[in-house]
């Protein structure tokens, strides 16, 4: 779906991902749950381009349902994924500390595995393969994304800044829809590994000149960064 000129989502409000469509070729930002292969592929197609046209997947952090189709892209068509050096590990082998589940209402929480079971979840595959990359890096892809990193929800967390879309990508740092309650609006994601630095984090996040806060799991937000970190703060109090 066609968010703004170059923006486009993969997805819907329980797990989202996100493509750059530049004249240089296409950037993915996450990749979501391994059934979004046809979502990709369905905008691909609408775009009259293919995986050939994708030069490079950036993770905002080495969960599962972000991983979705990485590991296959990179297989079979070359395309390089890059993650912080912090959460290389949990993007090769899975390996991460175990959070509580926090609040929770019964029919969200359903509502999300059962999205998660169609999406085929439980066959993600780890990413054999990544490209380490760390805070303040500028990548060689299309529209030019920068590193910032926003540790707490994981170590490696990061944002990522594109100017050319006017858009800045927080996979987890926040979420404008908990899958567990079912509550939208700015809020803290659950399953955060460390609550504190998270909400530290958002003061990097306020600093971003951008237009649009694309969460992970929730509806895109066409505001300034400024107020979406303040309202997450505001909710987390």
């Amino acid at each position: 779906m066609k968010l703004a000129p170059h923006l486009h989502r993969l997805g819907n409000d329980v797990v989202a991902c996100y493509l750059i469509d530049t004249d240089e070729g296409i950037t993915l930002i996450d990749a979501g749950m391994p059934g979004h292969w046809h979502d990709l592929q369905n905008e691909l197609r609408s775009l009259g381009k293919s995986a050939d046209d994708i030069r490079g997947l950036v993770l905002t952090h080495g969960d599962a349902d972000h991983l979705g189709f990485a590991e296959r892209l990179r297989s079979e068509h070359g395309v390089p994924v890059y993650v912080h050096a912090a959460d290389a590990v949990r993007a090769r082998t899975g390996e991460k500390p175990k959070t509580p589940m926090g609040p929770m209402k019964l029919g969200a929480t359903i509502g999300f595995f059962w999205y998660s079971l169609r999406k085929n979840a439980l066959r993600t595959k780890y990413v054999h393969e990544v490209i380490e990359v760390a805070d303040g890096d500028v990548l060689d892809l299309p529209g030019s994304p920068v590193i910032v990193q926003m540790p707490g929800h994981s170590p490696g967390s990061v944002a990522v800044h594109v100017p050319l879309a006017d858009a800045v990508f927080v996979g987890d740092a926040l979420t404008t829809r908990h899958v567990l309650t079912g509550r939208t609006g700015p809020q803290p994601a659950p399953f955060t590994d460390d609550p504190d630095e998270s909400r530290a984090s958002l003061e990097r996040l306020a600093q971003l000149p951008a237009s649009w806060v694309l969460p992970g799991h929730g509806s895109p937000s066409h505001t300034s960064p400024a107020q979406v970190a303040e309202a997450v703060r505001q909710a987390g109090a």
